[in-house]
C-alpha cells in the first residue's frame, strides 16, 4: 500500500491476505474493522501511515504476510530474541527470514521439540491462541512411570494447577516399554509448561515432549531444525479452524 495513494479499506485487507474483497466488505459492515481506533464504513480509505485493525488486532499492511512451519530441536528457545544469547527459532530460518518481522505462535520450552508456526500475521496468531476458538495442539511424549488409568481419567477431565484449571484433554497411551510409556495428548490451552506440570502434579516425569500438530497443520517429515513455507491452502485451513472464512 503506497502512502501517497490511500486505498479503500477492503482493498487494504484483501492485499494483506486477511480476506477476499467481498469478505472484507462484510467485516466492515459488521463493524469489526477500525482505522486509527475508529470503526469505519464501506468507502473509507487508509494509507500506510494508518493503523488498520480487525477485531482489535492490528493488521500488517506494509509487508507481505508469511507463514513457516518449523521443527524446533532441543536447546532452541521459541522467542524472537534471547538476552542470554541462546539460539532462537528465528535463527533457524537464516537468510530466508529476510526483513520479515516474524514471531512464533505459542511457545515450546527449551527442552521440548516439534512444530512451531512462525508468521507476521497477528490476526491469525490471535485467533489460533484464543481459547474461545478451541484450536487443538497435539503432542507425543514419553512419560515415566507408565500412567495409571485413574490418572489418565483425571487428565481427560482437567486438573487444577497453581495458575488455574487446565481444561479437558484427550490422552491415550500408545505403547509401553519397561517403566515408560509413549503418550498422545491433545489440548486447547497452552499455559507455560502445562503438560509437564500436569504430569508432575500426578507424580510422573515427562522424559521427552514433541508437538506434532497445531490445528490443521502437522509436523509431517520436517527434520529437527528444518522449516518450510506454508501453502495458501494451509493458511486458509488454519483460518477456517478458527471459524474465519477468507474467501
Amino acid at each position: 500500500m503506497e502512502s501517497e495513494a490511500p486505498q479503500r479499506v477492503q482493498k487494504v485487507l484483501a492485499a494483506a491476505g486477511i480476506a477476499s474483497r467481498r469478505a472484507a466488505e462484510q467485516l466492515i459492515r459488521d463493524g469489526r474493522v477500525t482505522v486509527n481506533g475508529r470503526a469505519v464504513e464501506l468507502g473509507a480509505r487508509a494509507s500506510s501511515s494508518d493503523t488498520v485493525a480487525v477485531d482489535g488486532v492490528t493488521i500488517e499492511t506494509g509487508a507481505p504476510l508469511r507463514y513457516f512451519a518449523l521443527n524446533k530441536p532441543v536447546g532452541v528457545v521459541s522467542t524472537v530474541s534471547d538476552p542470554q544469547g541462546r539460539p532462537t527459532v528465528l535463527d533457524l530460518l537464516g537468510e530466508e527470514l529476510g526483513d520479515a518481522r516474524l514471531f512464533p505462535v505459542g511457545r515450546l520450552d527449551m527442552d521440548s521439540t516439534g512444530l512451531i508456526l512462525l508468521t507476521n500475521d497477528g490476526l491469525l496468531a490471535n485467533r489460533l491462541l484464543h481459547p474461545g476458538y478451541e484450536v487443538s495442539r497435539e503432542y507425543l511424549l514419553e512419560v515415566e512411570p507408565v500412567p495409571r488409568s485413574g490418572d489418565l481419567a483425571a487428565l481427560r477431565k482437567g486438573l487444577v494447577l497453581e495458575d488455574g484449571d487446565t481444561g479437558p484433554a484427550r490422552v491415550s497411551v500408545l505403547s509401553r516399554r519397561g517403566n515408560r510409556a509413549q503418550v498422545s495428548m491433545s489440548l486447547h490451552t497452552g499455559r507455560k509448561r502445562q503438560i509437564r506440570r500436569s504430569f508432575a502434579h500426578l507424580g510422573y516425569s515427562v522424559v521427552s515432549l514433541s508437538r506434532v500438530r497445531f490445528g490443521s497443520l502437522g509436523l509431517g517429515r520436517l527434520e529437527p531444525g528444518g522449516h518450510r513455507e506454508l501453502t495458501g491452502e494451509e493458511v486458509r485451513e488454519l483460518y477456517r479452524r478458527t471459524g474465519w472464512e477468507t474467501d
